[in-house]
């Protein structure tokens, strides 16, 4: 997809971090924007702020999780623009990690929002991208948690190598059509999903209290700490938009992490070896 002028994109978690620096980047494109998010106050914010770019702004409350909210949201969206041709499902949210506390409420919420919501933004908009036959992109943001296990046994992790499993699997059902895929896998970027429980609704309980001199307390203190000196999210956005021009599926941001991922490659590489040799 080459050309963004008069074309729509529609942006999930598009009130702060990197689905803020998306639709900015969008927005000075020229595309229609339509950011979605669950926190009214932020989302009112980030619209005012990008309608200073592009007047063809808007915003609207979503649920990712709530597959009638994202479906009502995708109808809104071709209500008022027309045609959507970039979905970016980019809503996420980090729980807790770690085996001295496996809340099950947890795992619920991360999962609906980060696996569910990107099944759910699929679901809903790719029938009607493939019906107007426009050319078209689907980006899910995801993470390099989603390529190695650093985070532990981790509901964040789980849902982002599912993330990445899901938009290659999209890429090769889509790849006869005039739609691409584009799967981005960030390290540390300055956003706020330290601060999900925020927006944690109510369907999942109270967030459990986390012990700080635990494992999982530790490394949930060091990745806030990691986030808050990362990448800005802007460099996110660019990446993404040049993704989307090329053709490109895989999007690195940090390649001083190959090692991590070298690792785990080179371990199922030495299994695979050993089984060869049964």
């Amino acid at each position: 997809m080459q050309n963004f002028v008069g074309k729509t994109v529609f942006i999930t978690g598009g009130a702060s971090g990197i689905g803020l620096a998306l639709g900015q980047a969008f927005a000075e494109a020229g595309m229609n924007v339509m950011l979605a998010d669950i926190e009214q106050a932020a989302l009112t914010t980030a619209v005012e702020r990008l309608q200073h770019h592009n007047s063809k702004v808007r915003g609207i409350i979503c649920d990712v999780a709530d597959p009638v909210s994202v479906e009502n949201a995708a109808t809104e969206t071709f209500d008022v623009f027309g045609n959507v041709h970039v979905l970016c499902n980019n809503a996420g949210v980090a729980g807790g990690s770690g085996i001295d506390d496996i809340s099950l409420d947890t795992w619920r919420w991360v999962i609906d929002v980060n696996l569910m919501g990107v099944v759910n933004g699929i679901r809903s908009f790719l029938p009607r991208m493939r019906a107007h036959g426009e050319d078209g992109h689907i980006v899910n943001t995801t993470s390099m948690a989603g390529l190695e296990s650093g985070l532990g046994f981790s509901p964040y992790a789980a849902s982002k190598f599912a993330v990445v499993s899901m938009s290659e699997g999209l890429a090769r059902e889509l790849s006869s059509l005039r739609i691409g895929v584009t799967v981005l896998c960030p390290g540390f970027v300055r956003t706020q999903i330290s601060r999900s429980a925020r927006n944690r609704p109510e369907r999942y309980g109270t967030p459990p209290a986390l012990d700080p001199n635990s494992p999982g307390g530790i490394l949930a203190a060091e990745s806030a700490r990691l986030q808050q000196s990362g990448l800005d999210p802007s460099d996110v956005a660019k990446s993404a938009l040049r993704a989307i021009r090329n053709g490109e599926l895989y999007v690195f941001t940090h390649p001083e992490m190959r090692e991590a991922v070298r690792k785990r490659f080179s371990a199922i590489e030495a299994a695979m070896d050993e089984a060869a040799t049964r």
